[in-house]
């Protein structure tokens, strides 16, 4: 198991990573995490699941599955997630009090835990924020409850660059459970710039204090290309070529379909939240949103729907992908209460209309013709995956892909196809660069646990 000392310090980067280095040595491997809260997922067999525990899967070589990630909570606002329970969405879950609707959610977990344990030879365990969050070590399901349940060899990662690092894991540690400590084999420290010497006699003292060694000292690589667990990712630093500006509304969700954007050479990737942001942007991308209605009211409250007006007005390329496709149009209906309605920005002649039923979708796509700055894409075919209520009618626009999922206005081009730019061909097709394959980053990921932890360490760890 994975834990951290605190949120982002690293739990999915390690977990990834080691899910991959144990497959590489011959282990069916299968990634867990009990409870995640994130609106980046993805659509597998029987629903969605948490983004971060997908690419674990297909870090592991396995078919990613719902039991995986049995809970996703999926924020709506500050005060309210939606709950996914083994990928279906739970109304009834997501209005009842945590503290009941953690005990009612236990069992499902424990079932999940023990399918995976059952039928792999290991289970890499992500947990959530952090183990020793007091507060909350009543209701928990998925940290500590769940490595005692699994008897898990527990590491504790800790981001250093943070500062702080040394109290971080001490702390943690000493607000566990005894019985809780006596499952932590190691900590890990994440993201170190310097020189390795300046960290002793640091992880020496730390033992002393708490019986547990430092394995590994892991470098900061923010070029490692995976994609981040949740939150705007840094965009790295401006390029000198085509400027990508992604509008970077406060309920944003799937952003992490992005992150190949990061890896093309000499494009500036930026997240606007200011409207001179927007202006300046060769290429704009609306993502998608979990929350239409109040990120329409925000884009408003800051202007930026007058600079989003103008982009488009000035002919220049705009991608717009779900929420986004939804947030350019006339308006946004709700009769069966889903969201919430709102008018759209009216910048596209088409409206929308919020379902009772979420479609879930993953398959092949391919797009008809395009014209102006898509054309490149003209009749590529590509994996991609849907995941929303909204149905929406365009009855003056020709559809651009198959089921009413796409249109193409002016230079705008409107998809409900979420992951079109993780497939390396349409990459190649829109900027001419080759960018590197999911598989290749996979390795990457792999190949730094293999070079940071002693040889031995790690399978010493399930034996």
């Amino acid at each position: 198991m994975v834990c951290g000392t605190t949120s982002g310090a690293g739990k999915s980067f390690l977990a990834t990573g080691l899910a991959r280095w144990y497959s590489r040595n011959g282990l069916k491997v299968a990634p867990f995490k009990a409870q995640n809260m994130s609106n980046n997922a993805r659509v597998v067999a029987g629903g969605e699941m948490g983004s971060a525990q997908y690419f674990q899967a297909l870090a592991a070589r396995c078919m990613p599955d719902v039991r995986m990630n049995p809970v996703l909570l999926k924020p709506e606002s500050d005060t309210q997630s939606q709950v996914i329970v083994l990928g279906e969405r739970r109304d009834d879950l997501s209005a009842m009090e945590w503290r009941a609707r953690a005990e009612q959610l236990w069992p499902t977990i424990r079932a999940c835990l023990d399918d995976l344990l059952a039928s792999h030879d290991l289970v890499i365990i992500e947990g959530a924020g952090s183990p020793a969050e007091i507060n909350l070590s009543s209701t928990d399901i998925v940290n500590m409850r769940v490595a005692e349940a699994a008897a898990a060899a527990t590491l504790i990662i800790c981001d250093i660059d943070r500062g702080g690092a040394f109290a971080h894991l001490f702390g943690t540690h000493q607000l566990l459970a005894v019985e809780h400590r006596a499952l932590i084999r190691g900590f890990v420290l994440n993201k170190f710039r310097g020189d390795l010497k300046l960290l002793a006699p640091g992880p020496s003292m730390l033992q002393s204090l708490t019986g547990i060694p430092t394995l590994a000292v892991l470098p900061m690589w923010r070029e490692h290309g995976l994609p981040e667990e949740d939150g705007v990712f840094d965009a790295g630093p401006a390029g000198s070529g085509l400027s990508v500006a992604i509008v970077a509304y406060p309920h944003i969700s799937n952003l992490d379909e992005f992150a190949p954007l990061k890896q093309v050479p000499g494009l500036s990737l930026s997240w606007a939240r200011q409207a001179q942001t927007i202006a300046s942007a060769d290429l704009l991308v609306l993502p998608g949103s979990k929350n239409v209605a109040g990120d329409l009211a925000w884009l408003r409250e800051r202007g930026l729907d007058v600079a989003i007006a103008a982009h488009i007005s000035a002919d220049k390329p705009t991608l717009a992908i779900c929420g986004g496709l939804q947030i350019l149009g006339r308006e946004i209906t709700d009769p069966h209460g889903v969201e919430g309605a709102a008018l759209g920005l009216g910048l596209l002649p088409y409206a929308t209309e919020f379902q009772r039923l979420k479609r879930y979708r993953h398959g092949t796509y391919t797009l008809a013709p395009l014209s102006g700055y898509w054309a490149p894409l003209s009749g590529q075919t590509f994996e991609a995956y849907e995941i929303r209520h909204g149905e929406t009618l365009a009855p003056g626009l020709r559809p651009v892909v198959a089921e009413n999922c796409g249109w193409q206005h002016g230079q705008t081009l409107a998809l409900y196809l979420h992951g079109m730019l993780e497939s390396p061909a349409v990459m190649r097709a829109l900027f001419g660069k080759e960018t590197p394959t999911l598989d290749d980053t996979l390795n990457g990921l792999a190949d730094l646990i293999d070079l940071h932890f002693a040889q031995g360490t790690l399978m010493s760890l399930i034996n």
